[in-house]
């Protein structure tokens, strides 16, 4: 079989490519992840997930390489991860009653070949949410390293009103499907 490496040092991906069942490596890549001017939030989940794939593929030139990265789009603009209580509890307050996008892209790559990628697009729209359990949410989980300051695989489905997705796994960071289909057409055998 293929060697495989993921380009993330990310838990949330780990543990959704090891639900496949396949031997990866995991190696964190050093990129830049600094919007373009005017970049939109799909191009630069895209152009992210394939910089990723790209610099860990020139340690790695005979294996695959699997990039990934999640941008959230909310009044046109990226969201990112909050890093403190106080950042949470503001996006959430933000979000509260509206529709947000989590663009999750992916980037599988072998040496300097050509990409091939995918972008899912995830609808979240979000309940009419109160200050004291906005509060209780964010204290309970501490969703401070996820964009959008939730954890849609824990606690955090209560704050939705509906997620409007093709699949449940890129909202967490790593849409499986497209994977899977890409890892089929690089040669490694999944059921």
């Amino acid at each position: 079989m293929p060697r495989l490496v993921l380009a993330s040092t990310s838990p949330y991906r780990k543990e959704l490519l090891s639900r496949l069942r396949l031997p990866f490596d995991v190696a964190r890549p050093d990129v830049d992840e600094t919007p373009g001017d005017g970049e939109p939030p799909d191009a630069l989940a895209l152009r992210l997930a394939i910089d990723k794939a790209k610099a860990i593929a020139a340690h790695y030139p005979d294996a695959w390489i699997l990039g990934s990265d999640q941008v959230a789009a909310f009044d046109g603009r990226k969201l990112g991860k909050p890093g403190t209580r106080g950042n949470a509890i503001a996006q959430l307050q933000a979000m509260s009653g509206r529709e947000v996008l989590f663009l999750t892209a992916i980037a599988l790559l072998r040496g300097d070949g050509v990409p091939c990628t995918h972008i899912d697009t995830t609808r979240v729209r979000f309940r009419t949410l109160g200050g004291a359990e906005i509060e209780r949410y964010v204290d309970a989980e501490q969703p401070f390293d996820c964009a959008g300051s939730f954890k849609s695989e824990g606690l955090g489905i209560a704050l939705f009103e509906a997620i409007d997705n093709e699949d449940p796994t890129a909202l967490v960071g790593l849409p499986l499907v497209a994977t899977t289909r890409l890892l089929r057409q690089a040669g490694f055998a999944l059921p």
